[in-house]
């Protein structure tokens, strides 16, 4: 298995798109989301605020996809006094956004097109769920992003037959661009990549993304990788940076957060289908990595 199958097999999809406007001083709370979140700032500058991380600064051109569960602000800079905020599906307004003088860019303001992606390999779930750092790159005119941010922009403004496919389709095309461009630089946040590459790591990696809640251990995924634990556990953790249990309490939290936030099934009944044994250890380990109750982030995400 080499890169060119895995950009083969890339699919996307995404929730509608938001315009998000931000005037004068203020933060847009995008939360906690249980997808990855993609932001494309239109127009102004300022700077995304994100959980455990560094502040990144945005401006117009700024394309940045933020890993799933952390939790990020948009903010604007400027006057507290000419504070306001305002999201809006992208047809209603786009096209006046796009007409607007850009002499003043940047000054206390922020407008951005927002959306949740889901990205996974044909056959196997959220591939995404991978990437832990979020990915940043400021498109210019001369980028071979240019264009294609231009066609899906002008999709969501003025949407006919067949736009769904067709954003699709530039969605896939941006971020196989920007995985391409971070595996050219040797981004290690990209590790990932290179386990997804590696056939016997792949084949572990693969059952705890299609069924993270079954009981996996260190000796059962070794034995799907057809590997003895010692030399399997080093293999993944040279190819992922992590070892396979501390990734896979990761993909069980973020098939938690999905369940909770799109069905209605209880607490517990969550817990036991993410390979929780108890509520009880479910709740505790959930409010340790997401900062809320699994009660209270159901209520918040639906808020939202």
């Amino acid at each position: 298995m080499n890169f060119e199958h895995i950009f083969d097999q890339l699919e996307i999809s995404t929730d509608p798109f938001a315009l998000c406007e931000l005037q004068g001083k203020c933060d847009l709370n995008v939360g906690r989301d249980s997808n990855v979140s993609l932001h494309y700032i239109l127009n102004g500058e300022g700077e995304l605020a994100i959980q455990d991380s560094a502040p990144i600064k945005i401006r117009s051109g700024s394309l940045v996809l933020i890993p799933a569960l952390k939790s990020h602000a948009l903010r604007s800079y400027g006057m507290a006094t000419d504070s306001h905020l305002n999201c809006a599906p992208p047809e209603l307004k786009l096209q006046h956004v796009l007409a607007v003088d850009q002499v003043n860019d940047g000054i206390g303001q922020v407008i951005a097109l927002c959306a949740h992606l889901r990205v996974g390999l044909r056959g196997a779930v959220d591939v995404i769920e991978l990437i832990r750092e979020p990915i940043v790159e400021h498109i210019e005119p001369e980028s071979a992003l240019y264009s294609t941010i231009g066609q899906m922009i002008k999709e969501l403004s003025e949407p006919a037959a067949g736009s769904r496919a067709m954003i699709r389709a530039l969605l896939t095309q941006c971020v196989i661009e920007m995985l391409r461009r971070r595996l050219k630089n040797g981004d290690t946040e990209l590790r990932w990549m290179s386990a997804l590459r590696d056939p016997t790591v792949w084949a572990a990696l693969r059952a705890m993304l299609e069924k993270p809640g079954d009981a996996h251990t260190v000796e059962s995924l070794a034995e799907t990788a057809g590997m003895s634990r010692s030399a399997f556990a080093a293999r993944f953790n040279a190819a992922y940076g992590s070892g396979p249990i501390v990734l896979l309490r990761e993909l069980r939290l973020r098939r938690a957060a999905v369940l909770l936030k799109s069905t209605d099934l209880p607490v517990k009944r969550v817990a036991q289908m993410v390979g929780f044994s108890s509520r009880t250890a479910f709740s505790r380990v959930f409010e340790q990595y997401i900062g809320q109750s699994p009660s209270e982030y159901r209520q918040l995400v639906r808020k939202a």
